[in-house]
């Protein structure tokens, strides 16, 4: 399997509901490294898994939208608590449709979010 990873970094605010987030609760800022990673089993007539600057333009557009946001007022994550996980799945899902994955037959797209040196969240999902 080939991969390429592109990577951006995104900053929101938001706050959970439940009593397993703790102070995470209340309203907080989250910065996140993000990676995408786009895989496929062969390369395409170009000799590449995807084009590298569309990969990066499309994140980067992607992330753009979501950046200084606080995510309790977005309309998409209204009663939504917006776990890493949860936006790591956010990003792959409309990353896909941005660059038409499934079109450049991609087998997967995978997104990292990491929250720090020692903790990160992923999703991946196959065309």
């Amino acid at each position: 399997m080939y991969s390429v990873t592109v990577r951006d970094h995104l900053m929101v605010a938001h706050s959970f509901r439940g009593a397993v987030f703790g102070p995470a609760q209340r309203l907080h800022g989250a910065t996140f490294v993000v990676d995408a990673t786009f895989r496929r089993r062969e390369l395409d007539a170009d000799n590449i898994v995807v084009d590298i600057g569309l990969a990066t333009r499309e994140l980067g557009g992607l992330v753009a939208e979501l950046n200084y946001r606080n995510l309790d007022e977005e309309p998409d994550f209204a009663g939504v608590n917006t776990t890493t996980e949860f936006l790591a799945r956010v990003v792959a899902d409309r990353l896909v449709e941005r660059i038409g994955a499934r079109e450049r037959g991609l087998d997967s797209v995978a997104v990292t979010l990491h929250e720090s040196h020692v903790a990160w969240a992923s999703y991946e999902r196959e065309l």
